[in-house]
């Protein structure tokens, strides 16, 4: 433009290099914002990936003879975490697990969340039984809901699952604090595990009583359990059908907790369409058949 002013005067040289220059100068100061934007952002994430690896750590793949394999998915496509959690840990009570989700959303339902399954790791290698486990977490839930705001306390309880597989024993105790059902394959049946008597969600207690119950079922080698928060059952079609878990187990009995999780994760994908509205996380559990190197 400014070589061809030269021949055209009447173009206005001046002009036209000084609305050249304004927008080069614009487009450098937007490409500025951009970048440190861009920064900010990468900072935001290193941040919320070690917030990740706090709140929920990667598992160990096998404790003594027990396959563990874990999935999670936030909603969010950006977010890495949400209310969901998990844990395993191996106790000289033997392998003890825990699911749940914090109802709300946010950072208070993350704070929560992380509270829990602080107390969870802490209180689990030195409580004797489940109920003495769930009450340290009852209480915990508690304080931890006293020391932030009102407006925010009554998305502060959480819906849970803790079972403990004991060593030597060919059983697994399963407590269900108003959580969705493990999802059992024993014996090549598919078995959705309702509690025999209703628990208390955490931080409930002062609303419904001090009530749990653990129930204590058959847990052989080849045996494999499956724990799941309500993304996974709530996940709906076009039609608004909620996603049928146990006939889909009953398709995918034979796979291993790997493969089980990751078929999980694709099927639920296909089934909403490509877009999932709730947090998900789920650990898939397998009693190993005893080999001579297990021994």
């Amino acid at each position: 433009m400014i070589g061809i002013s030269f021949v055209h005067s009447d173009l206005g040289t001046p002009y036209t290099a000084a609305a050249i220059a304004a927008v080069t100068f614009a487009a450098a100061y937007a490409s500025h914002l951009r970048l440190q934007r861009e920064e900010t952002l990468f900072q935001v994430r290193l941040v919320a990936d070690a917030a990740q690896k706090v709140l929920l750590r990667p598992l160990p793949h096998r404790i003594q003879g027990i396959e563990i394999e874990a999935f999670y998915q936030a909603a969010q496509e950006q977010a890495r975490i949400g209310g969901d959690f998990y844990e395993a840990v191996d106790t000289p009570y033997g392998v003890r697990l825990l699911i749940g989700d914090v109802r709300g959303k946010g950072l208070s339902a993350v704070g929560a969340a992380a509270a829990v399954t602080n107390c969870f790791r802490e209180n689990a290698y030195d409580q004797p039984d489940l109920k003495g486990l769930i009450r340290r977490m009852q209480l915990t839930m508690t304080r931890y809901s006293a020391a932030i705001s009102a407006d925010d306390q009554q998305e502060h309880f959480a819906t849970a699952v803790i079972t403990e597989i004991p060593y030597g024993s060919g059983d697994i105790k399963v407590l269900n604090c108003g959580h969705p059902p493990p999802v059992f394959v024993q014996g090549g049946e598919i078995r959705v595990l309702e509690p025999a008597q209703p628990s208390t969600p955490l931080n409930l207690a002062a609303l419904l009583g001090d009530h749990y119950h653990v129930d204590t079922v058959a847990f052989v080698p080849g045996d494999q359990l499956l724990l799941y928060t309500d993304g996974v059952t709530e996940t709906r079609d076009r039609n608004g059908t909620f996603f049928p878990l146990p006939d889909w187990m009953r398709q995918h009995r034979a796979a291993s907790p790997r493969e089980l999780l990751n078929q999980l994760h694709r099927d639920l994908l296909r089934y909403s369409g490509g877009r999932l509205d709730d947090d998900i996380a789920a650990l898939a559990v397998r009693r190993r058949h005893i080999s001579v190197q297990d021994r």
